[in-house]
């Protein structure tokens, strides 16, 4: 591999599904070598996600993404020999991510107190729902169940007071805390530059979780206390979702209406709206908000979205697109940041982790290994007897 910004560093990935994962990826991306360490035969139980969902056996699109650039080591764990290959492994390692549960690192021997000891600079990554400590620390958790529903989010973001919570996507809250993970790591780094010692850094769903939905946590903890959501109409038509004549939602949003709202009414051609007192004022607008968003659902639907789309880019308005997955195919914004960067040797893209760095190219994406694909070769390159080889590697 050509050198790039993290060549020098070995990783290995101890983890399952994608909030830790995610974060040896985004390492990998600018040059980490990263060996996933799974099960033999069955592998890293994420795999099994793209079955469960009905889809067909053809290309497992979750393994694809959040498992790009690394080496597959199947190893069984719960054997001593295995355990002796990770630790061998560990001793040559920069960083060790892992959210194995807490009681099944204390029996596998890869807690940070197991692994820590072997290699003073290693950057030991832990990853949890709940945290490294309290009465929930050994609970299972996904995004799901924590970062979305347990912070508070599921419960907010409903269209109206009346209407369900709604289950997240997947992967919607383990991406942005495999990015905190790897802000962890790489700060961690950035200390052993000046210590030469290695840390222990860790992160949780629960912690990302609550600061995703910061503003709305601190505003209860700063003792206010908070109104349900507003129904359509009632936060004003500035910061609302409006409808085209073919069919295609758009938000308007505004945090300045003394100036946005005389940008709105010039941009849409009703500058006459600045002077009627149903909205002259800010209070007026406000009271009146029902009638305004009546008016602009009535005037949004006559027309396109393109026709509304230049008119209010024009106008200097802050709007976007309610985008479906399929939009972003023909996106040139998406292109000209190149963020469906192309596998090295296939003709899929994939999305690309979201920061880059002025002078620091990324690798071109491998694909994803297979359960277990580069098991033979690491072994050997790591110091193994043949013997040693022969029953690892035909688990």
């Amino acid at each position: 591999m050509s050198q790039g910004l993290f060549s020098d560093l070995l990783v290995i990935d101890c983890a399952s599904f994608i909030a830790g994962p995610a974060a040896a990826t985004v390492l990998s991306d600018y040059g980490a070598r990263v060996i996933k360490i799974e099960p033999p035969v069955i592998g890293d139980a994420y795999r099994n996600l793209f079955r469960l969902r009905g889809t067909p056996d053809d290309i497992d699109y979750f393994w694809a993404l959040d498992s790009r650039n690394k080496e597959s080591l199947a190893l069984d764990l719960r054997r001593p020999e295995a355990q002796a290959v990770l630790q061998t492994l560990v001793k040559q390692a920069d960083v060790f991510i892992t959210n194995i549960p807490f009681p099944a690192r204390e029996r596998l021997g890869v807690r940070a107190g197991d692994l820590m000891p072997l290699n003073r600079r290693l950057i030991y990554a832990s990853l949890s729902p709940y945290g490294e400590h309290g009465p929930e620390r050994d609970r299972t958790g996904f995004d799901a169940t924590v970062w979305w529903a347990r912070s508070g989010l599921m419960d907010m973001v409903r269209p109206t007071p009346e209407a369900e919570a709604a289950p997240s996507m997947p992967g919607m809250g383990d991406h942005p805390t495999a990015m905190a993970m790897y802000g962890a790591i790489v700060t961690a780094l950035y200390k052993r530059i000046s210590t030469g010692e290695g840390s222990e850094v860790s992160t949780s769903l629960l912690a990302n979780g609550l600061w995703a939905n910061g503003c709305q946590v601190q505003a209860a903890l700063c003792g206010y206390e908070l109104a349900a959501r507003p129904r359509r109409g009632e936060r004003g038509a500035l910061n609302e979702m409006y409808r085209s004549a073919d069919g295609r939602d758009f938000v308007i949003a505004s945090t300045n209406p003394a100036r946005d709202w005389p940008l709105l009414a010039a941009a849409v051609g009703h500058a006459e709206w600045l002077e009627d007192p149903l909205f002259a004022t800010p209070e007026a607008r406000l009271m009146n908000g029902p009638e305004l968003v009546r008016r602009f659902d009535e005037m949004f639907a006559a027309q396109p979205y393109a026709h509304w789309a230049k008119m209010l880019s024009d106008g200097d308005v802050t709007f976007g697109i309610v985008g479906t997955i399929y939009d972003h195919f023909a996106d040139a914004q998406i292109e000209a940041n190149g963020l469906f960067p192309e596998f090295a040797e296939h003709w899929l893209r994939t999305v690309d982790s979201p920061f880059q760095i002025a002078g620091e190219t990324k690798f071109q994406p491998r694909m994803a290994p297979g359960i277990g694909e580069h098991t033979r070769a690491l072994l050997e390159e790591f110091g193994c007897s043949p013997a040693e080889i022969e029953a690892l590697a035909a688990e």
